[in-house]
């Protein structure tokens, strides 16, 4: 009886895992997603790159890269942690896996950030607050609340459609305020839902031929009506951090914007899907270090900018400049991700809160 409780205990740890081989359509090492490591690791890229592109002065083909990119760069990146939070059931497992990888990082990076915009930044006296995210940290306060709901998500009958209503309501409510960066928390909501009704076989309908050559007019269809919206839509859209009216705009465009914004997402996030490699690659194990090179390269950039490094050097507002400042920015957000940071930054990141919780019972070597 006691070796079947013990195996029992076993199986269970072994579901609370979200990137083990049974979720995924590809596995490295029987545990780690090749492919979400490697989608992972691309949008990193994106994230960091888009970062740079707003350092200089953005010309119509820049800004129509940059808003393509940010059409559908975090809303894959959700969709992508939705999935792998599909196990989540507030076991105490995971819960101190909850507080140690996201909320502990939350604080570090949040005061981190705050003292440095505070001290580098002279034209600004920036408070220490861990109820208003600055620059990155949202992601991880929007990724504790997201992922402390998914039982609830887990428990409606058409949870998308909820969380879709919830992010249209939330962008024609102007009064929500920045405690917690709420408007995209809740703007962003239907992508990591999304994210929790899918199934293995739905990554898998876009690892056809057909669907990698689709992508290709589809990307170029987007990239030519970002160049025409480049000089006739605001770009505050695709941040989600304010609603309609916040922008200027009717109430109704939010209506129009949330929903015509989730759909174009969906399927530039299924385009990219369909061209992220299915096997291991030589930047796959960067994939693991991405909190790494997400949460560090925003004061890259930022040092940049506080410095005037690129203020005085015109020549990288130049389109050559542009390339170079692109190439820079994956470069080092790359550096970011490697094994030898993730274990420097392991004791913020991965912490080991075994001290500040109680034993879960079931974790208890049984007895006999």
């Amino acid at each position: 009886m006691s070796k079947d409780i013990a195996n029992a205990v076993t199986q269970a740890r072994s579901l609370e895992s979200p990137s083990k081989t049974e979720s995924s359509p590809a596995s490295v090492g029987g545990g780690r997603d090749a492919f979400f490591d490697n989608a992972k690791y691309l949008l990193i890229v994106l994230v960091a790159v888009a970062h740079a592109w707003e350092l200089v002065e953005s010309s119509r083909a820049t800004k129509a890269l940059y808003v393509l990119v940010y059409t559908f760069h975090m809303p894959a990146f959700i969709v992508i942690s939705g999935y792998l939070s599909r196990t989540f059931a507030g076991r105490p497992r995971q819960l101190r896996r909850l507080v140690g990888g996201i909320a502990v990082p939350y604080v570090v990076f949040e005061t981190a950030y705050s003292l440095f915009k505070r001290y580098a930044d002279d034209a600004c006296d920036h408070p220490v607050s861990l109820l208003d995210p600055w620059l990155l940290t949202w992601f991880l306060a929007a990724l504790f609340i997201w992922r402390l709901t998914t039982p609830l998500w887990q428990q409606l009958r058409h949870p998308l459609a909820v969380a879709l209503a919830i992010a249209v309501l939330a962008s024609v409510t102007p009064g929500i305020g920045e405690d917690l960066n709420l408007q995209r928390v809740l703007q962003f909501l239907p992508f990591f839902v999304l994210g929790l009704c899918l199934k293995p076989e739905h990554f898998r309908l876009v690892d056809r031929r057909a669907i990698r050559l689709a992508a290709i007019p589809l990307f170029a269809g987007a990239l030519a009506f970002a160049y025409w919206a480049a000089t006739r839509m605001r770009t505050e859209w695709f941040f989600r951090r304010s609603s309609a009216q916040e922008i200027g705009e009717p109430w109704w465009t939010g209506v129009v914007m949330t929903v015509a914004l989730f759909g174009c997402s969906l399927l530039l996030t299924a385009a990219f899907l369909a061209w992220v490699p299915r096997r291991r690659m030589w930047f796959t194990v960067l994939g693991a270090g991405t909190i790494c090179g997400y949460l560090l390269h925003g004061f890259l950039t930022k040092g940049a900018k506080y410095s005037g490094l690129v203020d005085a050097n015109t020549w990288l507002h130049d389109p050559a400049g542009k390339v170079v400042l692109t190439v820079v920015a994956a470069g080092a957000v790359t550096l970011l991700c490697t094994p030898p940071v993730r274990r420097v930054l392991r004791p913020v990141t991965e912490p080991d809160l075994a001290w500040a919780f109680r034993r879960d019972p079931a974790e208890r070597p049984a007895k006999g």
